[in-house]
């Protein structure tokens, strides 16, 4: 299970990594402090999260092509500088303006773009081919322990302190990466193929994709679970506020219980090392039907009870993706694919979030779960034949329970 962790390089990322996301999450819940608290409006929150989007839909295509010619860890300290100095920028007296932070939460997008395609090249640089699933998947556990003690601790500080302190500490904590970064032995990284200036750019990196039809058919069931299945803070929020007759310290369980969920899908993919297409298949198949289930549930501790699973079967279903397209890619284009999987997971979330909201307005919050999963669980089925298909196979059990798929895209 940890075995990146016999990696220094991998070491030094994970602590700094661990760091830095506890310090993005203080900053997320400071700065929705900050904007909520200027202008009291829901609807500029959203336009912060759209403005923070945006970039990546544009842009990212690009920052994938560069990724994959540049040498990464010089990108990545710039790219760590610049976010330190926009975090101490929100604690200037005219950050609290709302041009000040649109203007940052531009920037920091524009930043995503390009550094998002960049991290996923190196991170698989600091372990060996076949430790590669298993330092994504505790990647995974490191970003949901950050982000719980992030949000714990900001949500402690920003009343005894303010909403500025956290964007500084958000800001030594880029100086920590920084500090990893440069302290990293490059002589036991990992060599990448790097793309040469004649293999095309941007136009190259869609052929690319274009002719990968098992990548094609994943980025499209991420989409569709990324967009129906993963916006569980609205759907939680309805069903609590409706049927369930909750209260928020139910809401705050709930959340709890999916954090947690969070943390041991990734503990058990770590251990298991499987992220297959067949583990890939088979856990949105199940957590599309669990999904389904959760509108059925009585009560809060029922509903608690299903949502656990789906949250670490989330995590599994997300690396999973994430490894396969790194695995299964020539390494000159991998910047560029996982580049596509940024802006396929930007567009999920733009369009899931609105379209969950509707359903629970709609239908309800039971109904939204229920509609959501059925969709979600045809989506994994059609996946699963569209793979079969792609192998010159016919669709049976066997290709989404038993029978491993673990050719290269």
């Amino acid at each position: 299970m940890f075995a990146p962790l016999r990696e220094r390089n991998y070491r030094l990322w994970a602590a700094a990594d661990l760091v830095s996301v506890g310090g993005t999450w203080m900053q997320v819940l400071a700065l929705n402090w900050v904007i909520l608290s200027v202008t009291g409006s829901a609807t500029a929150m959203g336009a912060v999260v759209m403005l923070q989007s945006l970039p990546v839909l544009l842009l990212g295509s690009w920052g994938g092509a560069l990724a994959d010619r540049i040498p990464a860890r010089p990108m990545l300290v710039a790219c760590q500088a610049i976010r330190a100095l926009l975090a101490l920028v929100l604690v200037l007296p005219f950050a609290s303006g709302n041009w000040a932070i649109y203007a940052v939460a531009l920037l920091s997008g524009v930043i995503s773009s390009f550094e998002g395609p960049v991290l996923g090249r190196f991170g698989s640089s600091l372990v060996s081919r076949e430790a590669l699933a298993s330092a994504l998947a505790l990647g995974s556990v490191l970003s949901s322990a950050g982000r719980i003690g992030g949000m714990a601790l900001g949500g402690v500080l920003i009343g005894i302190t303010g909403p500025s302190t956290l964007f500084i500490i958000n800001a030594v904590s880029y100086l920590g990466v920084i500090g990893a970064l440069l302290a990293m032995r490059t002589g036991e990284m990992r060599d990448l193929t790097r793309a040469s200036s004649s293999e095309g750019g941007v136009i190259a990196g869609f052929r690319y994709v274009l002719r990968q039809p098992v990548v094609l058919i994943v980025l499209a069931l991420s989409f569709v679970l990324g967009s129906l299945g993963r916006n569980y803070q609205v759907s939680m929020a309805a069903m609590v506020s409706g049927p369930l007759g909750g209260s928020s310290g139910s809401y705050g369980l709930l959340s709890t219980v999916f954090a947690v969920g969070a943390v041991a899908g990734g503990l058990v993919l770590a251990g298991s090392g499987k992220s297959t297409l067949r583990v890939l298949l088979g856990t949105g198949f199940l957590i599309s039907v669990l999904q389904f289930a959760s509108g059925l549930a009585p009560n809060v501790l029922g509903f608690a009870a299903l949502i656990l699973p789906i949250a670490a079967g989330a995590v599994v279903f997300d690396t999973v993706v994430s490894t396969r397209i790194q695995l299964d890619t020539d390494e000159a284009m991998r910047g560029r694919v996982l580049a596509t999987v940024g802006i396929v997971s930007s567009l999920s979330g733009i369009f899931g979030a609105p379209a969950v909201g509707w359903l629970c307005d709609t239908l309800g919050g039971r109904g939204a779960l229920m509609v959501a999963g059925a969709i979600t669980t045809v989506a994994a089925i059609a996946g699963a034949a569209a793979l079969a298909k792609v192998k010159g196979r016919s669709l049976n059990l066997n290709v989404v329970l038993r029978r491993p798929v673990e050719q290269p895209a």
